[in-house]
């Protein structure tokens, strides 16, 4: 199980750095380098030196006071709530499809266009600030929040088909027209267009760019899954496993596209849909895939070992016998994540929240949605 969990993630990590770019592909390329250390250290280096304390007569204590009282012997009905879990994915699934028609906050990656960080020194009014550059530019931009009330992020399509320095010196000059109302008085428009304290950050992106992204965002999502579920079905040689993966891999995705859509006007940092965003759902993939994986495996094993148990019966003992590690392993993974979240910046804080949102319904797909579906195919 080990090397099965670490190859389903290391295929989407694979997949990501095909279709990534920019910074994304430099994620993939360390998520690959990370993945197969961990495997290294994992199956060599803990083995080493678990050898080497043990030779002594000493011995690892695996359980804490609280973790015995939770997951040793644990016996928990999973299965008896798998209707109640049914009725939870139903509802995700609702919401997912729901999340296309409600729409999504896209990242200049995807719509094209030239976007600025505009640090305004002070509080100013969102609305009013769009009002204004409606006027100036005859269009109006996609302003978000970044970070706190005195810096927006400003997203215009404003001249996007033209090329070359002179256009862009003048979508900048168009810029701080419109906004020169809520700079500081004796800001110019030199010293708007050159210095960093009021314009710290500009991307732009072309039409045909960003068509490219989205195509290539769509195909790696679908390599992924599709990839992960032949996989599952050359390892445990049973097409039921590949559905199981495939529909909780399934519930995944469409709960955070879900939490994407409906969250992107309530929280105060932005949710867009970018190449961050595929990144994060392809990690989701592969360690939700890492869980699933861990289950599956004792599931085969005691359908081997258990011949007059009921199916039932089998995965219930298979849940609760690797729970301690589901849990453990996604509440340190979480616990990381949420570091990053929190101190890591405005740039990686929708990424961070796309994986902590993943990591929780990974966990939750494994247990509840990928190993009862099982029964139905028994």
């Amino acid at each position: 199980p080990v090397l099965d969990a670490h190859i389903t993630t290391l295929l989407t990590a694979i997949i990501l750095f095909i279709y990534g770019l920019g910074g994304v592909l430099g994620f993939a390329t360390r998520q690959i380098i990370g993945i197969i250390l961990s495997l290294f250290c994992g199956i060599m280096v803990s083995r080493l030196i678990t050898d080497w304390y043990t030779k002594k007569d000493r011995h690892f204590k695996y359980f804490t006071t609280i973790s015995k009282r939770i997951f040793r012997h644990a016996n928990y009905n999973f299965i008896g709530l798998r209707k109640y879990a049914y009725g939870i994915t139903v509802i995700v699934a609702l919401l997912g499809i729901g999340a296309i028609f409600n729409g999504f906050d896209y990242g200049v990656e995807f719509e094209g266009g030239r976007s600025y960080v505009v640090n305004f020194g002070k509080n100013v009014n969102e609305e009013e600030v769009r009002n204004a550059l409606d006027k100036t530019f005859g269009k109006t931009p996609v302003i978000k929040t970044y970070g706190s009330a005195n810096t927006l992020d400003i997203t215009t399509d404003y001249r996007i088909e033209e090329q070359g320095p002179a256009v862009d010196s003048a979508v900048r000059n168009k810029l701080y027209e419109g906004l020169k109302p809520f700079l500081p008085a004796n800001v110019t428009a030199q010293e708007f267009s050159t210095s960093t304290r009021y314009v710290e950050a500009t991307k732009k992106v072309d039409p045909t760019i960003s068509d490219d992204l989205k195509t290539g965002a769509q195909w790696a999502t679908f390599w992924s899954l599709l990839i992960i579920a032949i996989y599952i079905f050359i390892r445990f040689r049973d097409w039921r496993y590949s559905v199981g993966t495939i529909v909780a891999l399934f519930h995944d995705v469409l709960v955070t596209l879900a939490v994407f859509s409906y969250f992107s006007s309530v929280v105060n940092f932005p949710l867009e849909i970018d190449q961050h965003f595929i990144a994060a759902i392809l990690t989701v993939i592969g360690f939700s895939m890492n869980d699933t994986v861990v289950v599956y495996d004792r599931i085969r094993e005691y359908s081997r070992s258990m011949k007059n148990a009921d199916k039932a019966t089998i995965i219930n003992k298979a849940i609760n016998e690797t729970l301690s590690r589901t849990i453990m392993t996604s509440l340190t993974v979480f616990l990381t994540i949420l570091i990053l979240f929190l101190v890591g910046g405005e740039v990686t804080r929708g990424f961070a929240f796309a994986m902590l949102i993943g990591v929780i319904t990974g966990c939750y797909s494994s247990i509840f949605v990928a190993a009862p579906i099982l029964i139905h195919f028994s």
